[in-house]
């Protein structure tokens, strides 16, 4: 991310770099490695200027949601570019795919059954990786607006489990689990040493919920869909560890992220009517500023909504910030739990 904001600011040559960043979950449908404060404090120092949160019901739907949410957020700034991260390098061939009609979260499944478009698929080779994808959705959710694409070409794979200079999240996690060394990869190395949040944490709470909630009430739960419920109870009546009912659970139809994502919503007890019900997001929540920031808010501050205390988030959101606070800080001995509950409160 930090040679992401380099080439960016290069290129658009911005006199403010926002982000807009995860908080306690992420779209991998997995808990933050570490907290959102001392994220968002890293992206601060590695270039941005301020940092506002994507909030919860966005951040743990797929690439088309996620995407609408985020554009929302920088709507909501008045940015006049967004910066992405691609696989493929070709923002030609990713503007040609978003000009059609497909749905983005069906692409890689579509490509798979042979479906082809011109031009941009003899460049992707019949596959499609995550942050394309993603790529393809923002540029749908900016056409007809003035926000300009300014793409960075991703150096290494997103599933490249190699540790290396810009190594990825994916190998960067294993070489936590691993306790490998983390040396020049990421600023927050002595932090994620010190503790770091993983998903296998809550599968006793995971199984425990799938086996004594009634398959009704799981259908019920946001992103619970074509009888995944049946499917997940199966899987977790067999499976005494987490990395074992994620392998049996993941299917053609079920991906690892889908379910991932699916059993976020059920520890937060989120359900379609409560997403359903939601006001429009019009306020965003400042995580982190530097004085290049401070001094943009001031000057927007009649025109951009922006929630500086926990209070001033509308309350069917905060009350969903909330929860996933409470869940994600649940498996941390209690200082720390107590002290991320505080910072959700009253802001880091």
């Amino acid at each position: 991310h930090q040679y992401q904001i380099s080439q960016a600011r290069f290129q658009s040559q911005a006199d403010v770099m926002i982000g807009v960043m995860s908080g306690t979950f992420v779209q991998r449908g997995e808990p933050a490695i570490t907290d959102k404060w001392k994220r968002a404090e890293a992206a601060i120092k590695g270039g941005l200027d301020i940092v506002f949160e994507l909030p919860l019901p966005y951040v743990i739907q797929s690439a088309s949601a996620f995407a609408h949410g985020g554009v929302q957020a920088l709507k909501l700034a008045g940015c006049d570019f967004i910066s992405f991260g691609s696989e493929c390098g070709n923002l030609e061939n990713l503007m040609e795919i978003a000009e059609t009609s497909i749905n983005p979260d069906h692409l890689k499944e579509m490509m798979k059954e042979g479906l082809s478009y011109p031009k941009a698929y003899s460049l992707l080779t019949s596959s499609m990786a995550p942050n394309d994808i993603l790529a393809v959705s923002y540029l749908k959710e900016i056409e007809g607006t003035h926000i300009k694409p300014v793409m960075i070409e991703r150096i290494g794979s997103y599933h490249d489990e190699t540790i290396h200079e810009l190594a990825s999240a994916t190998a960067i996690r294993r070489a936590l689990v691993n306790h490998e060394s983390l040396q020049n990869t990421t600023p927050m190395e002595s932090q994620l040493k010190k503790w770091h949040v993983t998903m296998d944490q809550y599968y006793p709470y995971i199984r425990t919920s799938l086996l004594m909630t009634p398959p009704s009430v799981l259908s019920s739960y946001f992103m619970f869909s074509e009888g995944i419920e049946n499917h997940l109870i199966h899987a977790a009546q067999n499976c005494s560890s987490w990395n074992t009912f994620l392998l049996q659970a993941t299917t053609y139809r079920y991906t690892a992220s889908r379910i991932r994502r699916c059993l976020v919503a059920m520890m937060l007890q989120i359900t379609k009517q409560q997403i359903a019900s939601l006001p429009e997001m019009n306020t965003l929540r400042v995580l982190a500023f530097n004085d290049n920031g401070r001094q943009w808010m001031h000057d927007h501050k009649e025109d951009v909504p922006i929630a500086s205390r926990f209070a001033a988030v509308p309350k069917p959101w905060r009350d969903i910030e909330l929860k996933a606070a409470y869940l994600y800080a649940s498996v941390l001995p209690e200082e720390i739990r107590n002290q991320l509950i505080r910072d959700e409160i009253t802001g880091a």
